[in-house]
């Protein structure tokens, strides 16, 4: 991506998506969550589970399609085309309507921001993208706002401790699983 002088205004687009190991992390933990499901399922209802498996994978990943454009004109949170249709949700901010943020405590003890807009709108910062200083930083840089005391919304080790913890779920339903006799499964009900 190129970056910009300070005080400068994007020449191109700058696209930030969910940041990876958010991403993959909880494509991860439904898979470890829904995958048994229609094994375990009464014979009557496996046909409905398994075709809602992928159904399933495929609506949390456009959910974590989400992304944010950084832009001449202004800020935009929005989904890519294939799922915008379905999800229908985002907002646009011109950077001339900036007025100030926001912050508010969540109950874990993290931190949100609202970028405040001169209509009275005040509009989640995303916190969840990739290559985050530098989107803080192009922000900053663009609206003037002084964004050293945002941060991340939870730090990255609790995305690497889940991200573990689903793969370990995984690993054993593959072993449970692996392990019975054929068979057995339409004993499980």
């Amino acid at each position: 991506m190129p970056t910009n002088p300070p005080g400068s205004i994007p020449e191109q687009a700058q696209i930030y998506p969910v940041a990876p190991l958010i991403r993959l992390t909880l494509l991860g933990l439904y898979l470890a969550l829904v995958l048994p499901l229609p094994l375990l399922a009464p014979p009557a209802l496996r046909p409905w589970l398994t075709a809602a498996l992928p159904a399933g994978f495929v609506l949390v990943g456009a959910l974590l399609s989400e992304r944010v454009s950084l832009d001449r004109q202004g800020i935009a949170v929005g989904h890519p085309l294939w799922c915008a249709w379905l999800l229908r949700r985002g907002w646009q901010l011109p950077w001339d309507q900036v007025q100030g943020l926001a912050s508010l405590g969540t109950s874990q003890g993290g931190r949100v921001f609202y970028l405040k807009a001169q209509d009275g709108r005040r509009l989640l910062l995303p916190q969840r993208v990739a290559r985050f200083p530098a989107f803080l930083l192009q922000i900053q840089r663009t609206s003037g706002l002084d964004l050293s005391g945002v941060g991340r919304i939870s730090p990255p080790w609790t995305y690497w401790a889940l991200a573990g913890l689903s793969l370990v779920l995984l690993l054993a339903e593959v072993v449970v699983f692996a392990a019975l006799p054929m068979g057995s499964l339409s004993n499980l009900n």
